[in-house]
């Protein structure tokens, strides 16, 4: 266990060394290593793109990541399956078609935010009141399939939305978003 656990620490950290290095401006390791002992001689340009955009996106990072576990496994014990995923019951493709439907649109990126996490919540409200309407099946497997029809429903309409986006500036950023690229 405690090889796993040694193991799983090296690999945060790599992680976090190259989303801290890597970037349209780069940094090698001697930059990253004067940027976080603050020494003087590390040039300005250097310092904003490392301290006000890099650390806060991998920070952002860190705390979604955390919060996508948490979720997952309230998922895996309502279920009682450790193979479910927030897909079953539609949340990740209402969250892309809010997202989607945001950048269409060109909202800034509080409002796709706040989109992906509407769509999200509607895709879930959508699946918990239609699965009580249905009485006469298993409940949690009546839950899985609502899930799964509102989440193709969902991904028919980010297709529609693809097509819909201007090819040079909206569907690269509808992709990216959809691939879980963290937006500067």
């Amino acid at each position: 266990m405690r090889t796993v656990n040694g193991c799983i620490l090296l690999l945060a950290a790599i992680s976090i060394t190259f989303a801290a290095v890597s970037g349209a401006y780069h940094l090698d390791m001697q930059q990253l290593l004067a940027l976080i002992l603050r020494q003087e001689n590390v040039p300005v340009q250097e310092q904003i793109v490392f301290w006000q955009i890099r650390v806060p996106r991998i920070l952002a990072a860190l705390f979604l990541g955390a919060a996508l576990a948490g979720a997952g496994t309230t998922y895996q014990g309502m279920f009682r399956n450790p193979l479910v995923s927030p897909d079953i019951l539609g949340v990740s493709a209402g969250a892309g078609l809010g997202a989607c439907a945001a950048i269409l649109w060109g909202l800034s990126i509080v409002y796709i935010q706040l989109y992906a996490f509407c769509g999200g919540l509607m895709v879930v409200a959508g699946v918990w009141l239609i699965t009580r309407r249905v009485t006469r099946h298993d409940p949690i497997l009546t839950l899985v399939l609502v899930g799964i029809a509102l989440g193709t429903l969902c991904g028919a309409g980010i297709s529609l939305i693809k097509t819909l986006a201007d090819p040079y500036t909206q569907l690269p950023s509808i992709t990216f978003w959809l691939l879980g690229g963290c937006p500067p």
